[in-house]
């Protein structure tokens, strides 16, 4: 039966070479070298191939299709298996000489684990620039060299929208699977490529990926990060997160502009805005919170008012926000998003990136910090009798915890308080 086989597709070889056909490999080469735009008339057109050898050339391409060498986009043909011509793209990484690396965000049905792309440089002289963890709509081409399959130019940056799902990991087969925690998820499968060192029985963090290919009828997903065991506390507030649809995990544009965020200054501008904050930093407003507090968002003072006996002045200051979150801006629209911050026992899901939520906006310890502040003037019977709104720059001269405040006014000091029990605590025991 073999040598029949043999027979027939060397008479049919015989009979192409008569007609001008070329090799299936020259075949395979032109459309692997021309992704997207290799269709029958192309291919007839790059070969001479005219009148009846046409009808050839179709049973040549049927052939090719039937082998699983070759697949039909349209009336476009590519190899089985190939990317696109222009497709959207993880950069996961750098090669060891610094350029950039990724993969198909949706691989679709390339066979085997999905293809790595080679990024080339960049050529832009302005605007933001690729990077680790960037995702790009990038135009590509079939590699020949070492290393990666594909070689690509960006046409432009995306802004990656990650979504996760959270289950416990299962094996099955020569797989994994994502068992569901809530109703509303699916089971998804798991290639072994994208366990992100996850194994058997862990919870699970993933991503889902938008390919259309199923497996026993499932979505794919790769893990994004491993939770550890499902029965901690840390495991309680991740399946309280996804069971009540708590945005938790941040879009690139927010944290990009988060990170470029800079401390504040009385000179200059930020975001185009002039700094306009009133020097406080002499006034001692303390911060006092519970003593595992992360963030510090409000600090008071209080002092007799030395213009009216018995009356007192209180001030009261929050961070200011505004001054690094603009209308409009992607952490502004990230904000309205969530709404607030979510406190659970083990962690806090912040309305804002941690670089301005614990770190300029957090109201340190002997640190300048832009504040919103309201200074009210009571009178001896306690009545309020103005006040006055001021945009300001504070350092806050102590943090305490609300023990050390209360036994500070009861006499009872520690190295931080006793230095200024008399002069901040006492004056602000009193406005109380």
């Amino acid at each position: 039966m073999a040598g029949k086989k043999k027979s027939g597709e060397t008479r049919k070889a015989k009979k192409r070479a008569e007609h001008g056909l070329p090799e299936k490999t020259a075949i395979l080469q032109f459309i692997k070298d021309n992704p997207d735009k290799a269709g029958k008339r192309e291919i007839a057109r790059a070969f001479g191939i005219k009148g009846s050898a046409k009808i050839d050339l179709k049973a040549m391409l049927k052939e090719l299709a039937e082998e699983g060498l070759i697949e039909k986009s349209g009336r476009r043909m590519k190899p089985a298996g190939a990317l696109p011509s222009v497709a959207v793209i993880d950069i996961i990484g750098r090669d060891r000489d610094g350029g950039l690396v990724g993969r198909p965000a949706n691989p679709g049905n390339y066979s085997g684990e999905p293809p790595k792309v080679e990024i080339r440089p960049q050529r832009w002289d302005n605007g933001p620039s690729a990077g680790v963890g960037s995702r790009v709509l990038a135009r590509l081409r079939p590699d020949d060299g070492v290393g990666s399959a594909y070689t690509g130019s960006i046409i432009k940056l995306l802004e990656r929208e990650v979504k996760a799902e959270l289950g416990i990991l299962r094996k099955a087969g020569d797989g994994f699977r994502l068992m569901p925690i809530t109703k509303n998820q699916d089971e998804r499968i798991v290639s072994s490529n994208d366990l992100n060192g996850a194994k058997d029985g862990d919870l699970v963090e993933i991503e889902p990926l938008r390919s259309g290919r199923r497996n026993h009828g499932l979505k794919s997903g790769r893990v994004r990060r491993v939770v550890g065991s499902a029965i901690t506390e840390k495991a309680a507030s991740m399946i309280a997160i996804h069971a009540n649809g708590i945005p938790h995990i941040f879009p690139e544009a927010v944290l990009k502009e988060a990170e470029a965020a800079k401390p504040v200054s009385l000179k200059g501008k930020v975001n185009n805005v002039a700094a306009t904050h009133e020097d406080w930093r002499d006034l001692p407003l303390i911060t006092i919170d519970p003593a595992d507090a992360k963030d510090h968002d409000d600090a008071i003072h209080g002092m007799p008012d030395p213009e009216k006996e018995g009356g007192y002045i209180a001030t009261v200051a929050i961070a200011d926000v505004s001054y690094y979150v603009r209308p409009g801006s992607a952490m502004d629209r990230e904000a309205l998003t969530r709404g607030n911050s979510v406190y659970f026992p083990d962690r806090v899901v912040p309305m804002l990136p941690e670089k301005i939520s614990n770190e300029l906006c957090s109201l340190r310890e002997k640190e300048d910090r832009p504040a919103l502040a309201v200074r009210m003037w009571f009178d001896s019977n306690g009545r309020k009798t103005r006040h006055r709104f001021h945009r300001i720059l504070m350092r806050s001269h102590a943090k305490l915890s609300y023990q050390e405040a209360q036994n500070a006014t009861d006499g009872i000091t520690n190295e931080k308080t006793a230095p200024i029990a008399e002069f901040i605590i006492q004056p602000l025991w009193e406005t109380y």
